[in-house]
This record gives C-alpha cells, sequence and structure tokens, in this order.
C-alpha cells in the first residue's frame, strides 16, 4: 500500500475516545449479577471510519457484521467483517478523487465485564487483514493507496440490555496495519472506527441460584447456603457469634464461645441448671440443685446433699444427715448423729459435749459420710434341748408378709427389699435408691394413691428405743420420697419398733429378717 508521513492526530483523538468510553460504561452501569448464561451472539452495526493520514482516506460511513461464541470465566471468541467506502485524490495528471472501499475482516478474543443484570462492558484484541481498494498496479507513479495487510486490533466496547437476549452494543476499535506489497517502502499506519448497533443472543438461559440465597451460581462462592442464612456479595454467609449457625437462621446472635447450640443457633441446657452444654462440667445435675460457674452442684456445708436440695445447708462437719440433709439425733441427747461417740444413750440421760453419759464407753467416731457401727448383737445360748452342733433353722418368711410380684408399674404391698438403712442409724444406704425411686413413678403415675411407710426392727433394745428408730426410719424413707417429688400427702410413715415381727427366731439372720420397710396402702390396717 501506499503510506505517507503521518501526524498521528488521528490515533490519539482515537486514544481518547476509547477510553471515555470505557469509563462511562464503569460509572452509568450499575454493578449487578448477569442473570443468564449465554451462548452465540450475533449481530450488525453500523460504522464510522477514519483513517491515518498517511493514507490519503477521508473518513467514510459502513458496515459490520458479527457473530462469536461465549466461554467459561466470561470470555468469548468473535469473528468479524467491517467495509467502508472512502475516496482519495486522483494521481496525477488526473485531477478529483478515487473510490476506495476499505474492508477488514478479523478475529478476536473478548473479556466481558459483567456490570448489569443484563449488561456488560468489554475488552477485545485480535488481529485479521485489511484491504485498501484493488490490488496494486504494477506502475511506481500510483499514488492511492492500496494492497491487501496484515493488521493487528484492540478495542473496547459496551452492551446494554434491551431484553434479556437483546442488546445494544457500542464499540471503538483501533486498526494498525502496513503493506506488504507496496513497492515503495511501507509505513504502519493506524485506523480507528466506532460502530453502533444491535447484537441477538441464541442458546441463552437463565443462571440458576442452586441454594436460593439471591445469588445467581456464576457468582456465588458458597453455593450450599441453608435455607434463610443472610448471605454477601459472594453469596457466603456470617456467623457473628462463631457457633456455626449462620446469621438469618440463628435466633439467638450472642451465644457464649464454647456453648452446645441446636439447629437454631440457641444453647441446650439438659439438666435445666442455666448452665449451657459445652460450657457445663456436670450435665446431668439434679433438678432443684444449686450449681457453680462450671455447672457442677455446690455444698456448703459438705454434707453431700447439695445446695438446693439441702434444707439443713449449716450442719457442722462430721454429722450424719437424712436425704434432706439434715442431721438426727437418735437418742435425743442434743449431740448430733455423726458425731455423737455414744448414740444410744438412755433417753433422758446426761451427756457430756461427745454425747456419753458419764461412766458410759465411748465408741469410735464414725467417718463424715458414714454410719456409727452397730456394735455386734450378743450370741444367744443354746436351749439344753438344742444339741451344741446344730444349725439354726432357715427363717420362713409368712407368706402374707412376703412381696409380692405382680406386673410392673403397680403397687404390691409388701417388705421393700433392698431398702435398708446403716446399722443403728435412720439413715438410708445407698443401695436402697433404686428401689424407692421404683415407688416414687408408681407414686407419681397414680396420685390418687395414699400409702403407708412402716419400719420394723428386732428386739435388741429398749420398746421405747426400738419405737424411736423406726419412727425415724419410716420417715427417712418419707423424706426421700418427698424430695424426688412425691407430695407429702401420699405418705404416711409409721414405725412399729419391735412389735410386729416376721419370725420368733432370735438367731442373727432372724433379727435381720424383722429389720425391715414395708409398704402398703394407706388404708390398710397394721
Amino acid at each position: 500500500m501506499r503510506t505517507y508521513q503521518h501526524s498521528g492526530r488521528v490515533r490519539s483523538s482515537g486514544l481518547v475516545i476509547l477510553g471515555c468510553l470505557v469509563l462511562l460504561a464503569s460509572y452509568v452501569l450499575p454493578a449487578a449479577a448477569q442473570q443468564r448464561r449465554y451462548l452465540f451472539e450475533v449481530g450488525a452495526a453500523g460504522n464510522y471510519q477514519s483513517f491515518d493520514s498517511e493514507t490519503a482516506l477521508s473518513g467514510a460511513v459502513g458496515g459490520v457484521g458479527r457473530i462469536g461464541f461465549w466461554l467459561p470465566i466470561n470470555l468469548s471468541i468473535e469473528l468479524e467483517a467491517s467495509t467502508a467506502g472512502s475516496d482519495a485524490p486522483a494521481p496525477p495528471p488526473a485531477t478529483g478523487t478515487v473510490d476506495v472501499r476499505v474492508t477488514t475482516l478479523s478475529a478476536s478474543l473478548l473479556y466481558n465485564f459483567l456490570i448489569g443484570a443484563n449488561s456488560s462492558l468489554y475488552l477485545k484484541a485480535g488481529g485479521g487483514t485489511t484491504k485498501y481498494g484493488e490490488d496494486c498496479p504494477t506502475l511506481i507513479s500510483s499514488r492511492v493507496i492500496c494492497g491487501r495487510s496484515g493488521a493487528i486490533l484492540a478495542g473496547a466496547g459496551v452492551r446494554v440490555g434491551l431484553t434479556p437476549t437483546l442488546f445494544a452494543r457500542g464499540e471503538g476499535l483501533l486498526t494498525r496495519n502496513r503493506s506488504d506489497r507496496d513497492p515503495l517502502p511501507s509505513i504502519p499506519v493506524t485506523n480507528f472506527g466506532f460502530s453502533l448497533g444491535l447484537s441477538y443472543m441464541l442458546g441463552s438461559r437463565p443462571i440458576p441460584d442452586s441454594d436460593a440465597d439471591g445469588i445467581l451460581d456464576n457468582r456465588d462462592r458458597c453455593a450450599a447456603t441453608p435455607a434463610g442464612a443472610q448471605v454477601d456479595g459472594r453469596g457466603c454467609t456470617a456467623d457473628s457469634d462463631e457457633d456455626g449457625v449462620p446469621n438469618g437462621v440463628d435466633r439467638c446472635l450472642t451465644t457464649i464461645a464454647g456453648a452446645t447450640v441446636d439447629a437454631v443457633g440457641c444453647t441446650r441446657d439438659s439438666d435445666s441448671d442455666n448452665i449451657p452444654d459445652g460450657l457445663d462440667r456436670c450435665p446431668e445435675t439434679q433438678t432443684g440443685v444449686l450449681v457453680d460457674p462450671r455447672g457442677c452442684p455446690r455444698d456448703s456445708d459438705g454434707d453431700v446433699i447439695p445446695d438446693g436440695l439441702d434444707r439443713c445447708s449449716d450442719t457442722p462437719r462430721g454429722a450424719t444427715v437424712d436425704a434432706l440433709g439434715c442431721p438426727g439425733d437418735e437418742d435425743g441427747d442434743g449431740v448430733l448423729d455423726g458425731l455423737d461417740r455414744c448414740p444410744r444413750s438412755a433417753a433422758g440421760a446426761r451427756v457430756n459435749p461427745l454425747g456419753c453419759a458419764p461412766g458410759q464407753s465411748q465408741t469410735a467416731p464414725a467417718p463424715a459420710a458414714g454410719p456409727p457401727p452397730e456394735p455386734e448383737p450378743e450370741p444367744v445360748a443354746p436351749s439344753d434341748t438344742t444339741p451344741p452342733e446344730a444349725e439354726p433353722e432357715p427363717v420362713r418368711t409368712p407368706a402374707a408378709q412376703r412381696p409380692a410380684r405382680g406386673p410392673p408399674g403397680r403397687l404390691v404391698p409388701g417388705v421393700l427389699q433392698g431398702v435398708e438403712f446403716a446399722p443403728g442409724t435412720a439413715r438410708l444406704a445407698s443401695g436402697s435408691y433404686v428401689v424407692l425411686d421404683s415407688l416414687v413413678r408408681i407414686l407419681l403415675a397414680d396420685p390418687a394413691l395414699r400409702v403407708e411407710i412402716a419400719a420394723h426392727t428386732d428386739n435388741t433394745g429398749t420398746a421405747a428405743a426400738n419405737l424411736h428408730i423406726t419412727n425415724l426410719q419410716a420417715e427417712a424413707v418419707k423424706n426421700y420420697l418427698v424430695t424426688k417429688g412425691v407430695p407429702f400427702q401420699q405418705v404416711v410413715a409409721r414405725g412399729f419398733g419391735a412389735t410386729v415381727p416376721l419370725t420368733p427366731d432370735t438367731t442373727p439372720r432372724g433379727r435381720a429378717a424383722n429389720r425391715r420397710v414395708e409398704v402398703r396402702p394407706a388404708t390398710a390396717g397394721p
């Protein structure tokens, strides 16, 4: 092609217009997610083409045709053909002008910035060929540009959605080429063109929102958001209290760190002690017990009955207590059981601070959590008619007094097997709780049922002492049932001393059988 020394004004003005187009598109169109996924793009536009001064061509109006294919990550490939008819001064000695048709064929790669629900800004770069008029003549004297040359292209444009698939498209494009067939030395030239037209998307479809969080899948970086969760512009959730339940689903936004929460982000408290699970070091605290900040029971007086259930929370250290946490005084001498070294003092006797009357032998102090030991019963001398080597007859419980076996969940009158006390005391042994808990369930299931708790002992002591200890034992059983929720009106406690033995046998085995606790309907007789 024929070229001449150029001024660069066309190149400068083209760059200015192209830059203004990019800025205008970025400021005018709001940023939003693209609503559809595109496949093919076809379009046509009118264009105005200005030429480098070295071409001696005047600006011209022409047309553009395009077809494109969209790729992932906002890329697309486009084939484009443009044409414009211009005129150039006729070579001497002719006067006037001659027509020159300029045609460009190109292939470009576009990167599309999605800046609107149906709009985009793009940059493009590619290559192709540009043909000026006809092939160059062999006459060297020709001064009209001609021939074909390779071209590189760079540009920017904008698509504005008119409908989800129809777009108005404007573009500015710089084309740089050089003739390789002109017999004269070739000089690079830069042309600028601006086009405005329409594009239509073929095969487009809406972009889904798989997790229904308002952020389409093409912009959603967290595609498995739970329903109702609040998300940011990337589709990811926030968790203000870091409990694993996202904001929007979390109904308790101030959960303490480390607490266990349910599906809606609220803490759980399995034992209802106001210390949430996860922070509660004792998650099975009994209802009604007062706890420390770790959720473990408090025991102000160290009697193993926790505060809240302990009705005597200032029990002296070492005193034995009942199920309510209150100390007992079985012999009524004013010295509490557990501190009393003579726990079987005679009624009305004057005792010292250790609970012993003058001349009375002392027993070793009982452990704080255990009962005082009961002295071994004196052996019974055999009768003259009993051979020295004979074994005592086994204790046979009368059929009327044996605990009957009935269907579970019903009261069976008779002996409460397994309910025992520390020897010589009214303190329940720990093995008694299982049996008494079963009785609790029966009483709670039938509020109309009233029962009598009858305590019996052997004939070792005096009648007054035996009656006193059995009254305390029956009350201890009743107190346990009440602490487990049984209304006190449902239970009557009576002590019978040794007046109703099961067996006349006075051997240790027979006496053990006579020491018992029975249950029966409160209307029944003794």
